[in-house]
Protein backbone atom coordinates (compact mmCIF):
# COMPACT_ATOMS: atom_id res chain seq x y z
CA UNK A 1 0.00 0.00 0.00
CA UNK A 2 1.41 2.95 -0.97
CA UNK A 3 1.31 6.33 1.36
CA UNK A 4 -0.23 9.45 0.78
CA UNK A 5 1.34 11.41 3.58
CA UNK A 6 3.76 13.98 2.74
CA UNK A 7 7.25 13.73 2.61
CA UNK A 8 7.55 16.30 5.57
CA UNK A 9 5.20 13.86 7.64
CA UNK A 10 6.87 10.63 6.49
CA UNK A 11 9.85 12.39 7.58
CA UNK A 12 8.59 13.52 11.26
CA UNK A 13 6.76 9.87 11.74
CA UNK A 14 10.22 7.88 10.51
CA UNK A 15 11.98 10.75 13.06
CA UNK A 16 9.44 9.85 15.94
CA UNK A 17 9.64 5.85 15.42
CA UNK A 18 13.57 6.75 15.76
CA UNK A 19 13.24 7.98 19.11
CA UNK A 20 10.90 5.83 20.58
CA UNK A 21 13.17 2.88 19.58
CA UNK A 22 16.18 4.45 21.60
CA UNK A 23 14.60 5.74 24.20
CA UNK A 24 13.40 2.22 24.70
CA UNK A 25 16.84 0.97 24.06
CA UNK A 26 18.17 3.48 26.88
CA UNK A 27 15.41 2.20 29.11
CA UNK A 28 16.80 -1.57 28.44
CA UNK A 29 20.47 -0.56 28.70
CA UNK A 30 20.00 0.96 32.14
CA UNK A 31 18.02 -1.93 33.37
CA UNK A 32 20.37 -4.47 32.51
CA UNK A 33 23.21 -3.31 35.11
CA UNK A 34 20.54 -2.94 37.70
CA UNK A 35 18.94 -6.77 36.99
CA UNK A 36 22.48 -8.34 36.76
CA UNK A 37 23.27 -6.35 40.48
CA UNK A 38 20.28 -8.17 41.81
CA UNK A 39 20.41 -11.78 40.02
CA UNK A 40 24.08 -11.45 41.79
CA UNK A 41 23.08 -10.72 45.31
CA UNK A 42 20.32 -12.85 45.06
CA UNK A 43 22.50 -15.72 43.75
CA UNK A 44 24.71 -15.56 46.49
CA UNK A 45 22.73 -15.05 49.16
CA UNK A 46 19.94 -17.57 48.63
CA UNK A 47 20.96 -19.82 50.49
CA UNK A 48 20.66 -18.00 54.10
CA UNK A 49 17.00 -15.90 52.82
CA UNK A 50 14.96 -18.37 55.08
CA UNK A 51 12.30 -17.72 58.06
CA UNK A 52 14.95 -17.89 60.66
CA UNK A 53 17.00 -14.96 58.76
CA UNK A 54 14.12 -13.00 59.43
CA UNK A 55 12.84 -13.80 63.04
CA UNK A 56 16.10 -14.82 65.09
CA UNK A 57 19.09 -12.25 66.36
CA UNK A 58 22.02 -12.22 65.15
CA UNK A 59 24.93 -14.67 66.50
CA UNK A 60 28.60 -14.58 66.44
CA UNK A 61 30.96 -14.63 63.85
CA UNK A 62 31.70 -17.93 62.68
CA UNK A 63 28.47 -19.41 64.56
CA UNK A 64 25.97 -20.67 62.38
CA UNK A 65 22.62 -19.52 62.52
CA UNK A 66 21.53 -16.53 63.58
CA UNK A 67 19.35 -14.11 61.38
CA UNK A 68 19.14 -10.35 60.99
CA UNK A 69 15.92 -9.53 62.99
CA UNK A 70 17.58 -7.10 65.27
CA UNK A 71 19.54 -5.26 62.29
CA UNK A 72 16.14 -4.93 60.51
CA UNK A 73 14.69 -3.45 63.17
CA UNK A 74 17.63 -1.05 64.18
CA UNK A 75 17.63 -0.23 60.58
CA UNK A 76 13.82 0.88 60.23
CA UNK A 77 14.41 2.55 63.90
CA UNK A 78 17.38 4.81 62.50
CA UNK A 79 15.60 5.66 59.32
CA UNK A 80 12.98 6.57 61.41
CA UNK A 81 15.07 8.63 63.70
CA UNK A 82 17.04 10.44 60.91
CA UNK A 83 13.53 11.25 59.51
CA UNK A 84 12.02 12.85 62.09
CA UNK A 85 14.87 15.09 62.55
CA UNK A 86 16.47 15.94 58.65
CA UNK A 87 12.67 15.99 56.83
CA UNK A 88 11.59 18.56 58.61
CA UNK A 89 14.66 20.92 58.74
CA UNK A 90 15.37 20.18 54.56
CA UNK A 91 11.61 20.79 53.79
CA UNK A 92 11.54 24.07 55.27
CA UNK A 93 14.65 25.32 54.12
CA UNK A 94 13.51 24.29 50.86
CA UNK A 95 10.31 26.45 51.22
CA UNK A 96 12.19 29.21 52.36
CA UNK A 97 14.76 28.68 49.78
CA UNK A 98 12.15 28.74 46.95
CA UNK A 99 9.78 31.58 48.37
CA UNK A 100 12.82 34.15 49.37
CA UNK A 101 15.66 32.68 46.78
CA UNK A 102 17.23 35.95 46.23
CA UNK A 103 17.69 37.24 49.66
CA UNK A 104 21.52 37.39 51.52
CA UNK A 105 20.11 34.75 54.26
CA UNK A 106 18.40 32.25 51.41
CA UNK A 107 21.77 32.77 49.50
CA UNK A 108 24.16 31.75 52.85
CA UNK A 109 21.61 28.86 53.32
CA UNK A 110 21.67 27.79 49.97
CA UNK A 111 25.55 28.12 50.32
CA UNK A 112 26.17 26.30 53.95
CA UNK A 113 23.52 23.41 52.15
CA UNK A 114 25.41 22.81 49.45
CA UNK A 115 29.00 22.41 51.80
CA UNK A 116 27.34 19.91 54.25
CA UNK A 117 25.93 17.94 50.91
CA UNK A 118 29.45 17.60 49.57
CA UNK A 119 30.54 16.40 52.96
CA UNK A 120 32.11 12.83 53.29
CA UNK A 121 29.86 11.07 55.23
CA UNK A 122 32.74 9.48 57.70
CA UNK A 123 32.73 13.44 58.54
CA UNK A 124 29.05 13.65 59.70
CA UNK A 125 29.50 10.67 61.80
CA UNK A 126 32.61 12.27 63.30
CA UNK A 127 30.68 15.10 64.51
CA UNK A 128 28.13 13.26 65.78
CA UNK A 129 30.32 11.23 67.89
CA UNK A 130 32.05 14.27 69.29
CA UNK A 131 28.41 16.14 70.13
CA UNK A 132 26.35 13.05 71.46
CA UNK A 133 28.28 10.26 71.99
CA UNK A 134 30.98 11.73 74.34
CA UNK A 135 28.29 13.89 75.92
CA UNK A 136 26.43 11.25 76.70
CA UNK A 137 29.22 8.54 77.40
CA UNK A 138 27.48 6.04 75.13
CA UNK A 139 26.29 4.95 71.70
CA UNK A 140 23.03 5.44 70.66
CA UNK A 141 20.37 5.20 67.65
CA UNK A 142 19.68 8.63 68.73
CA UNK A 143 23.51 9.40 67.59
CA UNK A 144 23.01 7.70 64.47
CA UNK A 145 20.11 9.84 63.37
CA UNK A 146 21.86 12.77 64.12
CA UNK A 147 24.56 11.44 61.90
CA UNK A 148 22.19 10.33 58.59
CA UNK A 149 19.80 13.21 59.64
CA UNK A 150 23.26 16.11 58.90
CA UNK A 151 23.15 14.22 55.36
CA UNK A 152 19.83 13.38 54.57
CA UNK A 153 18.64 17.27 54.61
CA UNK A 154 20.76 18.83 51.88
CA UNK A 155 19.14 16.44 49.44
CA UNK A 156 16.02 17.30 51.08
CA UNK A 157 16.28 20.60 51.10
CA UNK A 158 17.44 21.06 47.48
CA UNK A 159 15.32 18.45 45.59
CA UNK A 160 12.37 20.34 47.33
CA UNK A 161 13.13 23.51 46.36
CA UNK A 162 13.63 22.29 42.65
CA UNK A 163 10.15 20.54 43.01
CA UNK A 164 8.30 24.05 44.29
CA UNK A 165 10.35 26.29 41.82
CA UNK A 166 8.29 23.75 39.16
CA UNK A 167 5.06 24.99 40.05
CA UNK A 168 3.88 27.52 37.38
CA UNK A 169 4.49 31.52 38.86
CA UNK A 170 0.58 32.06 37.55
CA UNK A 171 -0.68 30.02 40.00
CA UNK A 172 1.16 31.49 43.11
CA UNK A 173 0.40 35.20 41.42
CA UNK A 174 -3.65 34.14 41.21
CA UNK A 175 -3.23 33.50 44.73
CA UNK A 176 -2.23 35.92 45.74
CA UNK A 177 -4.34 38.32 43.80
CA UNK A 178 -7.42 36.72 45.23
CA UNK A 179 -6.33 37.70 48.66
CA UNK A 180 -4.19 35.07 50.10
CA UNK A 181 -1.75 35.44 52.44
CA UNK A 182 1.53 34.51 51.17
CA UNK A 183 1.85 31.51 54.00
CA UNK A 184 -1.40 30.48 52.91
CA UNK A 185 -0.76 30.44 49.39
CA UNK A 186 2.66 28.24 50.21
CA UNK A 187 0.35 25.74 52.32
CA UNK A 188 -3.00 25.31 50.64
CA UNK A 189 -1.77 26.04 46.75
CA UNK A 190 1.78 26.01 46.20
CA UNK A 191 2.73 22.72 48.32
CA UNK A 192 -0.29 20.51 46.94
CA UNK A 193 0.72 21.37 43.25
CA UNK A 194 4.36 20.26 43.93
CA UNK A 195 3.00 17.41 45.97
CA UNK A 196 4.82 14.54 43.89
CA UNK A 197 8.26 16.59 43.86
CA UNK A 198 8.16 16.92 47.75
CA UNK A 199 7.45 13.00 48.12
CA UNK A 200 10.50 13.00 45.73
CA UNK A 201 12.76 14.72 47.83
CA UNK A 202 11.72 12.75 50.82
CA UNK A 203 12.49 9.52 49.33
CA UNK A 204 15.48 10.54 47.86
CA UNK A 205 16.66 11.50 51.27
CA UNK A 206 15.55 8.64 52.89
CA UNK A 207 17.83 6.58 49.96
CA UNK A 208 20.76 8.85 50.49
CA UNK A 209 21.08 7.33 53.95
CA UNK A 210 19.62 4.10 54.05
CA UNK A 211 22.78 2.34 52.78
CA UNK A 212 25.23 4.69 54.95
CA UNK A 213 27.69 2.65 56.95
CA UNK A 214 31.00 4.85 58.22
CA UNK A 215 28.44 7.27 60.34
CA UNK A 216 26.82 4.14 62.14
CA UNK A 217 30.51 2.96 63.21
CA UNK A 218 30.74 6.38 65.43
CA UNK A 219 27.40 6.16 66.78
CA UNK A 220 25.44 3.55 66.79
CA UNK A 221 27.88 0.59 68.41
CA UNK A 222 26.67 -3.00 68.42
CA UNK A 223 23.95 -4.81 69.84
CA UNK A 224 23.04 -8.54 68.66
CA UNK A 225 19.89 -8.24 70.26
CA UNK A 226 16.35 -6.43 69.19
CA UNK A 227 16.33 -2.97 70.58
CA UNK A 228 13.79 0.10 70.23
CA UNK A 229 16.01 2.30 72.49
CA UNK A 230 17.00 5.34 70.77
CA UNK A 231 19.12 5.99 73.86
CA UNK A 232 20.91 3.02 73.35
CA UNK A 233 23.33 0.87 71.35
CA UNK A 234 21.55 -1.42 68.47
CA UNK A 235 22.52 -3.13 65.59
CA UNK A 236 22.00 -2.19 62.26
CA UNK A 237 22.09 -3.37 58.84
CA UNK A 238 24.93 -1.85 56.66
CA UNK A 239 27.11 -2.55 60.02
CA UNK A 240 26.32 -5.83 59.96
CA UNK A 241 26.95 -6.49 55.87
CA UNK A 242 30.16 -4.77 56.25
CA UNK A 243 31.34 -6.83 59.72
CA UNK A 244 30.53 -10.29 57.97
CA UNK A 245 31.95 -9.70 54.16
CA UNK A 246 35.35 -9.12 56.19
CA UNK A 247 34.90 -12.80 58.41
CA UNK A 248 37.21 -15.89 57.15
CA UNK A 249 34.08 -18.33 57.20
CA UNK A 250 31.54 -18.76 54.21
CA UNK A 251 28.07 -18.61 56.22
CA UNK A 252 29.12 -15.27 57.21
CA UNK A 253 29.78 -13.92 54.10
CA UNK A 254 26.78 -15.56 52.32
CA UNK A 255 24.74 -13.86 55.52
CA UNK A 256 25.93 -10.44 54.30
CA UNK A 257 25.08 -10.70 51.08
CA UNK A 258 21.64 -12.26 51.80
CA UNK A 259 21.31 -8.66 54.31
CA UNK A 260 22.76 -6.55 51.10
CA UNK A 261 19.54 -7.87 48.92
CA UNK A 262 17.30 -7.26 51.90
CA UNK A 263 18.10 -4.02 52.65
CA UNK A 264 18.00 -3.39 48.39
CA UNK A 265 14.30 -4.76 48.77
CA UNK A 266 13.72 -2.37 51.41
CA UNK A 267 14.54 0.79 49.86
CA UNK A 268 12.40 -0.45 46.96
CA UNK A 269 9.72 -0.51 48.57
CA UNK A 270 10.07 2.61 50.18
CA UNK A 271 10.25 3.69 46.66
CA UNK A 272 7.12 1.83 45.56
CA UNK A 273 5.28 3.43 48.78
CA UNK A 274 6.57 6.43 47.47
CA UNK A 275 5.19 6.34 44.35
CA UNK A 276 1.83 5.36 45.47
CA UNK A 277 1.66 8.30 47.83
CA UNK A 278 2.20 10.97 45.11
CA UNK A 279 -0.14 9.15 42.66
CA UNK A 280 -2.91 9.61 45.82
CA UNK A 281 -1.73 13.29 46.14
CA UNK A 282 -1.60 13.53 42.40
CA UNK A 283 -5.37 12.45 41.79
CA UNK A 284 -6.71 14.76 44.96
CA UNK A 285 -5.25 17.67 43.68
CA UNK A 286 -7.14 17.15 40.19
CA UNK A 287 -10.66 16.31 41.47
CA UNK A 288 -9.94 18.87 44.05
Amino acid sequence: MISTLPPRFRRRKAFDALGRTVAVLAVMLALIPLGAMIFYVLQQGAGSLNLNFFTADALGLGQPGGGYHAMIIGTLLLIGVSSVIGIPIGLLSGIHLAGRGQTRFAQTVRFVTDVVAGTPSIIAGILAFALIVEATGSFSALAGGVALALLMFPTVTRATEAAIAAVPSEIREASLALGASEWKTMLRVILPAAASGVVTAIILGVARVAGETAPLVFTVGYSQFTSTNIFGQIGTMPVQIWDQAQSAYPNDIHQAWAGAFVLFMLILVLNLLARLLTYRLTRRVQNA
